[in-house]
């Protein structure tokens, strides 16, 4: 087999665009007619110059070469300019390209990737979902109504999740860490006061803040979440500042998770070794791929971490979570979208099922999915926004911080 043809898809979600603004598919054929899928989680550039960075690393490091060669083909993009270093760019563009050799491989070979992975060691996969408004409800109202988000985690549990998200402490901002204002601490314990008494004990509470705090601001915050004994702290300082987890751990006495936005073992590495953070969460289209995904895996066993692989996007690195999570004995638990998303369902033609809080790793060979292309191509990406973006403006300390959570506004 010989990889030979490339295909780009930008796809946007329609309202109310749960998963991002959009989702960049790539489709991989080899000169003998096999195609595969894959999805790259990254927006450091627009659309069209990141469809161009895909065509790059795919003629230059994989256009020709056998698909089962993932491990040269990985070192020859990791290493390529001279850099043998994490670019989320680069490493993102081959992350999807490397998850449709995957699926060729897989069908090619008449089995589920996850057997090529060394086999099925979770027959089931626990999932959480973020707490997402209802139809009907105030979007803006939602982020910061822990009332409302109380409601909508008792109706994720009745569902059968045992594990939701939400993250109310925001600001996210493009100034680094910032001290959380007094009203977002305030706001947080409420949140998490009102779901806990919503849940009881039949559900983790995840608690999110998408990386906005200093060190300092993180214990202060994390201290005060204490009492409802989350089971992770996620992402509580910049992705730039691992060794700062450390500080944070010694003074929380909650588990700190992050990952979504680290790329290849090398930074993962780091993170396990300084210590601090025991709960990963790699997002495959942005990691360097399922192998990458893999060997970080490996790794935290070593360390006692468990994986949590991240989601907030399309349905492609979704499946490739659930390969990768039903072949690690060290799997925590994996996101997903509400039970799936209904696009990112439409879009694979419902392949993948979920069952009463759990994932149901698919059988049908390679990802086990195909993507809709005629439904892809229904809805392109004709914004100007990235993926998702942070604001410009600092945290207000004096009028408090009202923002959007989750996804993007369906007007975007």
């Amino acid at each position: 087999m010989r990889l030979a043809d490339l295909s780009i898809l930008h796809v946007a979600p329609p309202p109310p665009g749960w998963g991002g603004r959009y989702w960049t598919f790539v489709k991989v054929t080899t000169a003998c007619g096999i195609h595969g899928w894959g999805e790259c989680y990254v927006s450091t550039v627009g659309p069209k110059a990141m469809a161009a960075v895909i065509e790059d690393v795919f003629d230059r490091h994989m256009r020709g070469e056998n698909p089962e060669n993932i491990e040269l083909m990985f070192r020859r993009a990791y290493s390529a300019g001279f850099t043998q270093r994490p670019d989320p760019t680069v490493i993102g563009a081959f992350s999807g390209l490397e998850i449709a050799c995957w699926d060729i491989l897989g069908k090619a070979r008449n089995r589920p990737v996850w057997a090529l992975l060394g086999g099925r060691m979770n027959d089931r996969i626990r999932s959480y979902t973020y707490l997402y408004p209802g139809p009907g409800e105030d979007h803006g109202e939602f982020w910061v109504n822990p009332d409302m988000n109380a409601a909508a985690a008792a109706r994720a549990v009745a569902q059968g999740f045992t594990a939701v998200k939400f993250d109310p402490a925001g600001p996210y901002t493009i100034r680094g860490g910032h001290q959380p204002a007094m009203s977002d601490i305030a706001r947080s314990v409420a949140f998490c006061r009102a779901i806990r008494e919503a849940v009881g004990d039949r559900a983790d509470l995840l608690f999110g803040t998408h990386g906005q705090f200093t060190t300092a601001g993180a214990i202060r915050l994390g201290q005060a979440l204490e009492p409802f004994a989350p089971l992770w702290y996620e992402e509580p300082i910049p992705p730039d500042m691992l060794p700062e987890f450390a500080a944070v751990a010694a003074s929380v006495r909650v588990p700190l998770a992050t990952g979504e936005r680290l790329a290849t073992k090398a930074e993962f590495g780091t993170l396990l070794r300084l210590g601090g953070c025991k709960i990963l969460q790699p997002a495959l289209g942005r990691v360097g791929g399922i192998w990458e995904a893999k060997k970080i895996a490996a790794m935290g066993e070593v360390f006692n971490a468990e994986m949590a692989p991240h989601l907030y996007a399309g349905p492609v690195e979704w499946a490739a979570n659930i390969h990768l999570a039903a072949s690690i004995p060290n799997l925590l638990i994996a996101e997903t979208i509400e039970t799936g998303g209904a696009f990112h369902l439409a879009l694979i033609r419902n392949a993948i099922r979920w069952e009463d809080g759990y994932i149901i790793p698919p059988e049908a060979p390679g990802l086990g999915i195909e993507i809709d292309e005629d439904l892809a191509r229904a809805h392109p990406f004709t914004g100007t926004g990235l993926h998702l973006q942070m604001q410009e403006a600092p945290c207000d300390y004096r009028n408090g911080n009202r923002f959007e959570g989750g996804a993007p506004a369906p007007r975007a």
